[in-house]
């Protein structure tokens, strides 16, 4: 089994969104987090301390975060070779005959047992294998089982400790980790397992009666799981004898009891120590196998746990005890729910959700059902069960279980003079018959019902029960019960369509606001509620959700822990209080007059609210207004607040025709407004203007106190503004108009009107005038105190009618009225308007209006008589033309003259002789009858007939038919309606009202009408069956004909496919189903993102297909259907839905991920493809790498309008080709791709001239253009012959790349191999060769600029002998004694303490260094080495170096900006530069040694080798596998490995094998078995190759000692080739001794300084010399065909990368616990120069700090490992290093680069990964100037511990004596310095150093000379 660790991916944006569909499904639940699993799930566990999610589905475990469930770790379990009739493989001596297939694996148990730290995993292969993995990292197996053991003491293992789990994916398995026995021990697992054995249905169906599981596998048992005793022991039944911890039942009786297991837990899950703790098992005994009277049983098992030490060990089978569960309703046997589903423990209840068993089938209930049983219950019915068994036997309520192996006895018996304990009554005891079975079932009545429930989870939640319910569809329902436990409250979320939830769910234990399920390929985190979307207190605690209340002060609703100080009163309202607990407000006053002051305002604060006294309080009046308000002393619930009210300039305006405005007020507490009210503020005068025809009226009815002055005509708030005006009560008391009936008025007619008035005598005399509209005013004339005359008036109109109202206006007092509540209103009318005939104009004459036609309809005259009589009745049209014989229909007449009046054609419309009724209120004079027709006896044909005084005839006539109906297609329809038919018939067309009935009731609708057929929407239907359609005619009888229509079972959408589309659409979805053959039409449409709904194909029964519709962008979408006009559901998510129609969602089941549209291109790229007609043509299109999947057949290429028939279809490559001939009469063709809607034209096809063109131009030209042509010809046939083999060579490219690919994946895999031996040796070893810091920092500071080291100090390596095989390490002076002579050692030790404090003057030193500087002659090297024998000298100061280094580099900074500041520590040109890079490297060498040196080591380790996994040509150097162009070999080389087996004589250790090359040289085979014998010991202690010998035992007898060069090398091209192991044929395994020689070889030297003349390798050398000589061909050869192997730089750059990328970041990230200090004090130095100068270009800083530390110090690490550690550097590793080393230069570049095809290759190979690198290098830029700034006292710190760290490491005088000889050679100009200074001047600085002088100098020559 595999097993493999993975870092955990974000949660994914996508499919990580909720799928929240419905505003009212999201108050409630809310998908948090999911994580996808790619197969099917079984089984998860909860971490809740670590938090973390186990998760378990077919073949793979996961670990998952808890909080986003990002992937943490995975291990592949399965698929493996497995049989079900075999033992399992881990029984070695049991063989199996049968056959053994690549099963599955699907997971059984998952338990996490804390107390150990492991996770159980069961599976189903291997007979029910379990494994312990490592709980916190599931990827590893944390017990091995069985345990390895010696092979002469093997563990023995019993298949009873193997077979735990049922082996079978539907047989049912349940575990539970049990506390240890007694306190005591290890861990113990409960299993349940179903019997999968020989006579059940899981058993293999073939003639094999071997059975393992009856003997190995009880369906009960406790096994042992103490993984920290004896493994040996692991899994078995832990009580002896072993058959007494196990519940087996019987052979025989197995048929009768087949057990399913549906979940085991304990309860209480924590007891206290004296309260006994349970485990519970919940299953199903099936029912008998063809027994229909037999219904399956829910039980409810339970078996006593020990607790404390002090318990004695019981047998399973002692306290097992069973009891039925019942949930049933009222209504008798057939609304029994016997089968049980889920269950979850609450603390007093258990809930459980049962299922009706199939082929029991009632309507009105439905097939799922929630009981809930109490444990108090549960234990009485046991203890009463064991009573009636020992104390009082009662065969009716309890029985011996007699089917168990491990039982007592057949029957109860009384237990004579025995007193059963409390104990005994609860668990048993071994005297007493066990296991026992209670026969009468603990009975429950559903508490809640719906269909299709899988899962129940239950919490308890302020007074509510909250349960969680999961369904067969994906869906979760959360109901809220009452404490009588009442549904008050359910929503519904769609969590995973189509995916049934698993059985168990589980609360997140850290955080009960959210639930873990699981669905068939998903693991989901909801969050139990969603309160936040609950804006008010009243929607927050009104939805009744037990988990959201109302946080007062923060005035938001929240779960109860997300509100603070929610644990005290009154701060969190909680729905059970209810909506009447809401805060609420009320302000006082209520109303406010605009014209009085107030001094503020009473706020009256009731409902759930803390006491608000002493906190911060306003009133908010919105817009940022505030005032002050406070609340005078303690108290809750009933509180009062004063408040200043707002000031009146801040008065909010009053509304448009309006007179008051409402303000909403809001006290604001803390910041925050908790409870809302309103006030009024109204304003009494504007009430006048808001209704000037009624103002005095409104005035006294409007509810604000408002007072009338009639004489001012003013509406006021205060009586006193009325002057002596009378006091009205009431506004029946205004002066007001009264209402009086005008007749009608002719326009321009002129009349006196009279108006009365009531009240109006306190106005008698006052002027008024009569208004008419704006502009109509006329004399008003006082008659008396109760009426007023209008005078003269005289209105016009030009409209028929036209009503002018009446109101009298106070004279020159614009828009002022008196009231007129009830308006007189005067009707002006025109004849000449409106009347087109006579029958209209005389018509009029019942209006009151006075006309008379006469040509034209006139004002009748006074003396004018009235002509009542009218021309005939002209009928124009009448429709409908015919009508069915029982009458009813509706016939319209059309015409002129039709009446003047209705009377006048009452009785006067006849059809034939049949009466047609006019209907009133469809009448229009003179143009429009609408009559019923009535009944006929037989069909006719007749006119119409109108008779008003005349008659007159239609000139169409109406026919009375017979209307007949004979069938109805299609017959049959689903039940979800939607199905179109058409019903055939005669006279279908006939009246002018129809309707098709179902079953007399429901219409079908969407009626199309025609002769002889009729067509339209059938409805719904309830149920599958029969119904009859009918057609009724003009809502009379029904016409039948026996039609009958057949509603069926709806049509079922299982799946489609693909599941992905491009963004244009298009792509054909595939939908699987069945009945489709009811489908009339089909869409397809895609919620949110989806464009235009497609039109879908029916194929058959089972098939659709759907072009996919396009999107609007790249994301996941539901997709719904829309099957005959009805959108599609599924019947289980349609019957969901009936349980709260409101609030049900309606989510889709399918979805459709959108990708981005592919994209295509030539093979070249090229947009011109040129092409000659008549020859065939063949494309090659790149595609770009998508994850659309596209199928070969969905591609579809064109040339203009031909197609490209396709031939090949890859990933990336699409080869087609096009047979037919390619017309040339459009120059021009577009090359098009169309994949789906998508289309996009590549490139364009250029035809060539035609073939008679060619034959022309031949005939005319001459005999040299004749033979141009035919070269042109020749050239062009070649052209496209190299076309074509372009072509070609492009899928070789192909190959070649591919096989690139797999000879870096194959070379990364092996590398990292031998990387991770590498790893382990260096662990078990004594690590990596770190140098000492001493030689360090020798090599470091005198690498070679210093002649001082190159002539002085390096001292060459002292020989070895051959007796001690190993090197001195070389000795610096140093680190050694000062030689020198004892005569002058006095004096100069003298001269040396007082030079030594000179230096420690900072005057002094900073002269010197500058005066030194300033001469010609001291050249770079001169500087080097001053610098770092400076350093070495103040060593132990680092403080007081630092502050000379900074004050040096100050006068450097200076230099560098008056020049170009870029440049600035670019180089290593002055002394401090060089002390910079000193500086470095002693405070980054703990960063070094502990954070690079490793990943540094292993990326040198990793070159190594690479490069010696190919072949190496030992003079010229160069390797088949490199980094550097110039170091690689190129020549393909074959080169095979041999593995040697290799002893060392004299080394100590056993032979190894050691891998070798058949083309390395003998001294190459030497260095690499060195190397494997040495690899544990610092190089420098290595012997080498040439101090030792290599013998090859050929055989027995023969020996050979292999060299170089001997006899038997072969001449090539007058050149000496060195032997190799191909040259001696060494063969596979071959057997080597190695030895140290006394006599060494020094013929040959170093093989790579042979001359090159005599001798070769692998390749002769090229003499350039002798190139002209060659031919062109070969010259040519030569020069460009090595040019392919540059692609093994990719190859060794692809296998290296991971080792470059780790050191990379190692170099450029912190540690927290170790904080790059010293780069932090450094950088924010360079910024501080930098803002005192002025230079605040980024980029210039960017370089600064580049080159101070990354080139000036990792650089040079990078480019010498030897600094750091003890290791051989050859010289191709130095160049491979060259080219990372330029990589990490470019990184830190900010310049671009420049890169072309002539670029070098050490830049193009890195050239992708720089932007990347330059990332890492900003940001640990930026990390180190967010670090917090290090002051000198802490900088000063770290720098003595540095010092303190290595003193006395280095020999401070002979520093100091080196120093001293250059303040000798330069002594005058030092003296002269000294003297400019006036600092030194006046310390006398010169004149010390004059005394140094004289000491050094006095004994100097002869000491030197004696030296």
């Amino acid at each position: 089994m595999a097993l493999r660790a993975r870092a955990a991916p974000p949660c994914p944006p996508l499919l990580l969104v909720p799928l929240l569909l419905s505003a009212a499904g999201a108050g409630a639940l809310e998908v948090q987090c999911r994580f996808p699993s790619p197969t099917p799930t079984n089984n998860f566990a909860l971490d809740g301390a670590a938090g973390t999610v186990y998760l378990a589905a077919v073949n793979r475990l996961y670990q998952l975060s808890g909080a986003n469930l990002s992937l943490e770790a995975e291990a592949v379990v399965g698929p493996v070779a497995d049989s079900p009739l075999c033992h399992a493989p881990q029984l070695p001596q049991a063989s199996c005959e049968h056959p053994r297939r690549l099963t599955d694996n699907y997971n059984k148990i998952l338990q996490l047992d804390p107390g150990q730290g492991l996770v159980v995993a069961c599976g189903s292969i291997y007979q029910g294998f379990c494994q312990l993995r490592r709980r916190g990292n599931i990827s590893v197996v944390a017990v091995r089982f069985p345990p390895a053991a010696p092979a002469a003491e093997p563990v023995t293992v019993f298949p009873s400790m193997l077979n735990v789990a049922a082996n079978h994916p539907n047989a049912s398995t349940v575990g539970l980790v049990l506390p240890p026995a007694g306190g005591a021990g290890g861990s113990r697992l409960l299993v349940g397992a179903t019997y999968t054995g020989h006579g059940s249905a899981f058993f293999p169906r073939n003639r094999s009666l071997e059975d393992h599981r009856f003997e190995n596998t009880p369906e009960i048992a406790i096994r042992s799981l103490d993984a920290r005793g004896d493994l040996a022991k692991l899994f078995t039944f832990d009580l002896n004898p072993s058959d007494d911890n196990i519940l087996k039942i019987k052979q025989g009786a197995k048929e009768q009891h087949k057990l399913g297991f549906v979940r085991a837990f304990l309860h209480p899950p924590d007891p206290p120590p004296v309260t006994p703790s349970y485990a519970y098992l919940a299953l199903n005994s099936e029912a008998r196998a063809g027994d229909k009277e037999s219904q399956a049983r829910s039980l409810l098992a339970r078996i006593c746990l020990l607790q404390g030490a002090g318990g004695d060990a019981k047998k399973l089978t002692e306290s097992y005890i069973q009891l039925g569960l019942q949930c049933a309703g009222g209504t008798g046997r057939g609304d029994i729910y016997s089968r049980l589903v889920s269950v979850f423990p609450a603390r007093e209840l258990l809930f459980a959700v049962f299922e009706r068993p199939p082929g029991i089938l009632t309507v009105r209930a439905a097939p799922a059902a929630l009981c809930a049983f109490s444990f108090a219950d549960v234990g009485a019915a046991i203890r009463a069960a064991r009573t009636a068994c020992f104390v009082e036997p009662a065969p009716d309520v309890v029985a011996v279980l007699d089917s168990v192996v491990q039982g007592t006895g057949p029957a109860c018996e009384r237990k004579r003079n025995i007193q059963l304990q409390p104990e005994q009554l609860d668990c048993g005891a071994a005297h007493l018959q066990h296991p026992l079975s209670v026969l009468q079932p603990l009975k429950a009545t559903p508490v809640f019902r719906a269909p299709g429930l899988t899962a129940v989870a239950v919490a308890s939640v302020n007074n509510y029960t909250v349960v969680f319910l999961g369904t067969v569809s994906g869906r979760l329902l959360k109901i809220n019960l009452n404490e009588s436990m009442n549904v008050v409250s359910r929503r519904v979320l769609t969590v995973a369509p189509g995916e049934p939830v698993h059985h168990v769910m589980q609360f997140d234990p850290a955080d009960p606001g959210h639930l873990y399920l699981m669905t068939s390929h998903q693991m989901v985190r909801v969050k139990v509620a969603a309160c936040s979307m609950h804006s008010t207190c009243e929607d927050c605690v009104g939805t009744a959700d037990a988990y959201c209340g109302w946080c007062t002060l923060e005035t938001r609703c929240t779960l109860q822990q997300d509100c603070t100080n929610s644990s005290e009163r009154y701060f969190w309202t909680s729905a059970s209080e209810g909506t009447s607990r809401c805060p609420t407000m009320t302000a006082l006053p209520a109303e406010i007059d605009v014209r009085q002051e107030y001094p503020g305002m009473i706020l009256q604060l009731s409902g759930s609210l803390p006491d608000l006294s002493g906190m911060d309080m306003a009133c908010d009046y919105g817009n940022s207004i505030q005032t002050m308000a406070r609340v005078p002393g303690p108290a809750f619930g009933h509180q009062i607040a004063y408040c200043s009210l707002l000031p009146k300039h801040q008065f909010p305006s009053f509304p448009p025709n309006q007179d008051h405005v409402i303000v909403r007020m809001s006290v604001r507490v803390n910041g925050q407004n908790i409870v809302r009210a309103n006030f009024t503020i109204y304003d009494c005068s504007l009430v006048g203007q808001v209704y000037p025809h009624t103002a005095c009226t409104s005035c006294l009815s409007t509810q604000w106190p408002c007072f009338w002055c009639v004489h001012q005509h003013a509406c006021v708030s205060n009586q006193s503004r009325c002057e002596a005006s009378p006091k009205l009560t009431s506004p029946q008391d205004c002066p007001q108009t009264l209402p009086l009936p005008l007749a009608p008025v002719p326009t321009g007619g002129s009349q006196n009107i009279l108006v009365p008035l009531a009240n109006a005598s306190l106005l008698q005399g006052t002027a008024l005038e009569c208004s008419f509209g704006p502009e109509e005013f006329f004399e008003a004339t006082w008659v008396n105190e109760s009426t007023v005359r209008c005078n003269q008036v005289v209105l016009h109109t030009t409209q028929k009618i036209q009503v002018f109202p009446l109101s009298l206006q106070l004279k020159g007092r614009p828009a002022q009225f008196l009231d007129s509540v009830d308006p007189m209103k005067v009707e002006v009318y025109n004849c000449a308007v409106g009347s087109p005939d006579c029958s209209q104009c005389l018509g009029r004459e019942d209006l009151g209006h006075l006309c008379i036609w006469s040509d034209s309809c006139r004002l009748r005259g006074a003396l004018q008589p009235l002509r009542d009589s009218c021309p005939a009745p002209e009928i124009h049209t009448i429709e409908p033309l015919s009508g069915p014989l029982d009458g009813g229909t509706l016939l319209t007449i059309r015409g002129r003259n039709l009446g003047q009046r209705l009377k006048d054609v009452t009785h006067g419309v006849w059809i034939g002789g049949v009466a047609c009724e006019p209907l009133a209120d469809r009448y229009t004079v003179s143009e429009q009858i609408v009559c019923t027709t009535g009944p006929a006896l037989g069909p006719f044909l007749d006119v119409v007939t109108v008779n008003a005084s005349k008659e007159g005839r239609s000139k169409e006539r109406f026919s009375y038919v017979l209307p007949l109906v004979h069938v109805l297609e299609p017959s049959m329809g689903p039940k979800a309606g939607g199905t179109r038919i058409t019903i055939h018939g005669s006279h279908l067309d006939v009246g002018s009202e129809l309707q098709v009935l179902v079953n007399d009731t429901e219409p079908c609708t969407d009626l199309v009408r025609a002769a002889t057929s009729l067509s339209c929407t059938m409805p719904s239907g309830a149920l599958p069956g029969p119904v009859t359609v009918c057609v009724r005619f003009e809502s009379r009888g029904c016409v039948r004909g026996n039609l009958t229509f057949w509603y069926m079972q709806n049509p079922v959408i299982t799946t489609i496919s693909p599941q992905r589309s491009l963004v244009s659409g298009g792509r054909t979805i595939t939908v699987a189903g069945k009945r489709f053959h009811m489908v009339q039409n089909v869409s397809m449409t895609v919620h949110h993102i989806g464009r235009e709904p497609t039109l879908c194909k029916v194929l058959n029964s089972t098939l659709i297909t759907c072009p996919s519709p396009g999107a609007l962008s790249n994301a996941s979408a539901p997709v719904d259907f829309l099957i005959n006009g009805q959108v599609y559901a599924d019947e289980v998510a349609v019957a969901e839905e009936l349980l709260d129609p409101e609030e049900a969602q309606q989510g889709s089941r399918f979805r459709l991920d959108y990708l981005p549209d592919p994209q295509f291109s030539t093979a070249k790229r090229e947009k011109w493809i040129k092409h000659h007609p008549g020859e065939p043509l063949t494309l090659v299109i790149h595609k770009e790498q998508d994850e659309l999947g596209l199928e070969s057949h969905e591609y579809r290429v064109k040339i203009g309008q031909v197609a490209c028939d396709i031939q090949i279809v890859s990933d990336r490559v699409i080869h087609c080709s096009v047979n037919e001939s390619l017309g040339a009469t459009e120059g021009q063709l577009p090359i098009t791709v169309r994949v789906g809607n998508f289309n996009q034209t590549i490139a364009t096809l250029q035809l060539g001239g035609s073939e008679t063109a060619i034959v022309v131009s031949i005939v005319i030209c001459s005999v040299l253009l004749l033979l141009s042509v035919v070269a042109l010809f020749v050239f062009c046939t070649k052209s496209r012959r190299a076309e074509r083999y372009w072509q070609k060579t492009l899928l070789q490219m192909e190959e070649m790349e591919s096989q690139i690919r797999e000879e870096i994946r194959k070379g990364f895999a092996e590398l990292q191999t031998d990387m991770t031996d590498l790893t382990k040796e260096l662990n078990r070893s004594q690590g990596i060769p770190f140098l000492e810091y001493k030689h360090f920092v020798t090599r470091t500071f005198f690498p070679k600029c210093s002649s001082f080291y190159e002539e002085r100090y390096v001292l060459p390596s002292q020989t070895h002998s051959s007796q001690d095989s190993s090197l001195m390490q070389e000795t610096h002076p140093l680190l050694g004694e000062w030689k020198i002579p004892e005569s002058c050692r006095p004096n100069m030790e003298e001269g040396i303490s007082l030079f030594s404090s000179l230096l420690n003057n900072k005057h002094f030193l900073i002269v010197f260094v500058h005066a030194l500087e300033q001469q010609k002659d001291f050249a770079v090297r001169d500087r080097c080495s001053l610098a770092s024998l400076l350093t070495v000298a103040l060593h132990g100061k680092l403080e007081y170096y630092t502050s000379i280094m900074k004050e040096l580099l100050v006068d450097l900074i200076d230099a560098s900006a008056a020049k170009n500041p870029k440049l600035m520590l670019r180089r290593t040109e002055s002394v401090v530069e060089k002390m910079l890079t000193n500086w470095m490297s002693i405070c980054m060498y703990s960063c070094l040694r502990e954070t690079v040196g490793e990943p540094f080591f292993l990326l040198l380790c990793a070159i190594k080798q690479q490069i010696n996994k190919g072949s190496i040509d030992a003079i010229t150097g160069k390797a088949r596998y490199t980094l550097n162009e110039e170091w690689l070999l190129r020549e393909n080389i074959e080169a095979k490995p041999r593995n040697l087996n290799v002893s060392f004589q004299g080394c100590g250790m056993d032979s190894l094998s050691v891998r070798a090359m058949d083309t390395d040289t003998l001294t190459q085979v030497k260095e690499k078995i060195l190397e494997a014998f040495c690899k544990n010991v610092p190089y420098s202690q290595w012997p080498r190759a040439e101090d030792v010998d290599l013998e090859w035992f050929a055989s027995s007898t023969q020996s050979y000692i292999l060299r170089d060069l001997d006899d038997t090398s072969v001449v090539e091209d007058g050149r000496k080739k060195l032997n190799t192991l191909a040259h001696y044929k060494i063969p596979e395994g071959a057997s080597l001794a190695m030895s140290l020689t006394d006599k060494k070889d020094n013929t040959l030297g170093r093989v790579k300084d042979l001359d090159t003349e005599k001798y070769f390798h692998l390749v002769l050398p090229t003499d350039e010399l002798a190139e002209p000589k060659k031919s062109h061909r070969q010259s040519h050869r030569k020069k460009v065909l090595p040019e392919i192997y540059l692609t093994r730089l990719l190859s060794t750059k692809g296998t290296l990368q991971k080792f470059l990328d780790d050191l990379f970041k190692a170099i450029l990230s912190i540690r927290e616990d170790k904080p790059p200090l010293a780069v932090k004090y450094f950088f924010d130095f360079l910024e501080e120069q930098a803002e005192k100068r002025g230079i605040s270009d980024p980029d210039t800083l960017h370089i600064w700090k580049t080159n101070s530390l990354p080139l000036r110090f990792w650089v040079n690490i990078l480019k010498n490992p030897q600094f750091v550690f003890d290791i051989d550097k050859t010289d191709h590793i130095d160049a491979c290093l060259s080219v990372i080393a330029q990589a990490f230069i470019d990184a830190c570049s900010i310049s671009d680069l420049q890169l072309g095809k002539d670029s070098p290759t050490n830049k193009l190979l890195y050239a992708k990964e720089i932007p990347e690198y330059r990332k890492i290098v900003q940001r640990y830029y930026k990390q180190i100037h967010d670090m917090t700034p290090l002051s000198e006292q802490e900088m000063n710190a770290h720098l003595a511990e540095e010092s303190r760290k290595y003193q006395n490491e280095f020999n401070i005088n002979v520093a100091m004596a080196e120093i001293y000889k250059y303040a000798k050679r330069y002594r005058l100009q030092i003296m002269n310095a000294l003297e400019a200074n006036p600092a030194a001047r006046r310390m006398q600085l010169q004149h010390k150093l004059e005394q140094v002088v004289a000491l050094m100098e006095d004994n100097i020559y002869e000491c030197c000379s004696e030296a």
